[in-house]
């Protein structure tokens, strides 16, 4: 017997029948609430799942554990709970999981850290699982997407238009529900969860208002009942294969960096390896094809109509593992040869007609890339030795090689104040410091670069690095998860004003390479790091309560993928 007596009685309590405690049982954990668009109209999903899930023979059960929005908690201490949001998110679904005594699971979710967090879950529980993306929403008046409104501030706090003008388009960009609509972080591990392997084929980044998003959620659940009847388990899927495939959909889409914080912590869960020089090597080779918003022009939306993850992955099917798994019981290649028989990959979509637009203007072929490389650069040097990560398809030409004078801000608020008072300069190499996992957090910086993406003379002449993370709406020259971060001994907290650094996005170096007018080998200026760290008194933290105080003391390093960790981990770091 699995459970005690009491269990039965419980169950008809929650309105039962005797006849579904007989039958296999489902989890269905969401992210809904009423915490932001992406999540709002989850619990509707849920029950279309449900509906289908009851109809292939399984008793359901829903549960939910919502998320945080990160639009909402931007440029406020909030943002400092994104990231622990995650590993709540995480527990809660592995608690509802095993206390609940399920036989399998559907996670339901559209947003940056519910996402992730059940993936992370799926990779813990190990249990037969099923992904249902929440989908996407359409764009407000004016072709103005909710990623353009922190620019629109910014140029309201400029002077540059009306408050009229800013307040109109503050108002209508988030039209209905869904997930922000380019793609930011929620689209990217929407786009993820379906690369691999995880979520049916098409149903990432469906317009929430599309009727065929209700038949995806029901077709959800009719296939969370195969995969309980057939004991395939979420490592059976999500295995090797199946994780070079999301970094190869990663390269080919222009994904948001924070999928580099996402997928190393997941790759930790299943135990597989995970390597930044593999990482590197894919973006070397992988064509950069999705023409979205914020490197783009286009929308999310318009993607799924374009076809989707299944056309992005036919187009890239060179690069992929077709013989990876999948939710649907085929391989990847299968599912893909299925579509392409069926002339889903030829059809003329009419949403795209209506708009002058062919399928090639979202999804470009991949032997006429928008870059013959992928999205990702993988930075290594003195400054960052365990790595550092920066979107290169949101960057200028011009930028991809940039020496510049240190500028040192320890945290982001001073900066952000700087930039909008016009204190930043051409030519420098702005370092934001003391945000990385351990001493804050690791928030994003969205109003910083949106104000300096506004200016064309800071956007192609100044540079940002961190310790801390950008959001996926982020453009410009931002390398961000420098690790080890500033608190926890590492060479970033050791820069000083008036150094100077160079980046190289091609070569993927960053590296300090003069201070005082001297300059010296990266040997030597890592040396002079080092002196300058011995010299220091270490990064005491503030004090915390609750989540982030546990949060930032377990925090592992942005390159293992900021997981909470054991304490005994310490000597690792």
């Amino acid at each position: 017997m699995r459970w005690g007596p009491e269990v039965d009685p419980l169950r008809i309590g929650c309105g039962w029948k005797p006849e579904d405690l007989k039958k296999p049982w489902l989890l269905i954990e969401s992210s809904g609430g009423e915490s932001h668009p992406g999540s709002v109209h989850l619990p509707g999903l849920v029950d279309l799942a449900r509906e289908g899930a009851r109809q292939a023979g399984l008793a359901v059960a829903r549960y939910s554990c919502t998320d945080i929005c990160d639009g909402i908690a931007q440029g406020t201490e909030a943002m400092s709970y994104s990231l622990a949001s995650r590993e709540l998110l995480a527990m809660a679904a592995e608690l509802h999981f095993k206390a609940g005594h399920f036989d399998g699971w559907l996670a339901v979710s559209g947003c940056d850290k519910a996402i992730p967090a059940h993936l992370i879950a799926a990779a813990r529980l190990n249990r037969p699982v099923i992904f249902l993306p929440g989908g996407v929403m359409h764009t407000g008046p004016g072709d103005i997407s909710v990623d353009r409104v922190a620019e629109l501030y910014a140029r309201l706090r400029r002077g540059e238009i009306s408050e009229e003008q800013y307040r109109h388009h503050s108002l209508t960009a988030v039209p209905c529900p869904g997930a922000c609509n380019f793609l930011g972080t929620a689209v990217t591990m929407q786009i993820l969860t379906e690369a691999l392997g995880l979520a049916l084929p098409g149903s990432a980044c469906c317009p929430t208002t599309e009727p065929r998003q209700a038949r995806l959620a029901q077709a959800t659940g009719k296939a969370a009942a195969a995969l309980v009847a057939s004991g395939t388990v979420a490592a059976d899927i999500a295995d090797e294969r199946a994780l070079e495939n999301a970094l190869v959909v990663h390269a080919a889409a222009g994904g948001s960096t924070n999928a580099m914080i996402h997928l190393p912590a997941l790759a930790a869960e299943f135990g597989l390896p995970f390597s930044w020089d593999r990482v590197r090597e894919i973006n070397n080779r992988v064509p950069w094809i999705l023409n979205l918003r914020p490197s783009g022009e286009h929308t999310a939306d318009l993607f799924w109509h374009a076809g989707g993850v299944p056309r992005l992955m036919w187009e890239i099917r060179d690069h992929l593992n077709l013989d990876a798994g999948s939710v649907t019981g085929r391989t990847v290649g299968d599912n893909l040869k299925e579509l392409n028989a069926a002339g889903s990959f030829d059809k003329a979509p009419r949403k795209l007609e209506e708009l002058g637009l062919e399928v090639a203007d979202i999804i470009r072929p991949a032997s006429s890339p928008l870059e013959p490389q992928g999205s990702l650069a993988v930075l290594f040097g003195n400054i960052a030795p365990r790595g550092a990560v920066c979107k290169r398809s949101a960057v200028a030409e011009s930028m991809r090689f940039f020496e510049g004078t240190v500028r040192v801000f320890d945290g982001q608020e001073a900066a952000l104040n700087a930039a909008l008072a016009g204190g930043i300069s051409p030519g420098e190499v702005i370092v934001i410091r003391f945000e990385g996992p351990r001493a804050a957090g690791m928030p994003e910086m969205f109003y910083l670069t949106a104000a300096l993406a506004i200016d064309q003379e800071l956007n192609e002449g100044v540079a940002l690095v961190t310790d801390g993370r950008f959001s996926g709406a982020t453009r410009g020259p931002c390398i961000g998860h420098v690790s080890p971060e500033a608190a926890a001994g590492g060479p970033i907290g050791a820069v000083e004003d008036g150094d100077r650094v160079r980046i190289d996005l091609d070569t993927g170096t960053i590296d300090l390479v003069a201070s005082g007018g001297r300059e010296g080998s990266s040997r030597e200026m890592a040396n002079l790091l080092d002196r300058r760290l011995a010299a220091m008194k270490p990064w005491r933290a503030p004090q915390r309560k609750g989540l982030l105080a546990v949060y930032a003391r377990l925090a592992g390093p942005a390159d293992r993928g900021a997981l909470m960790e054991p304490p005994e981990f310490d000597a690792e770091r």
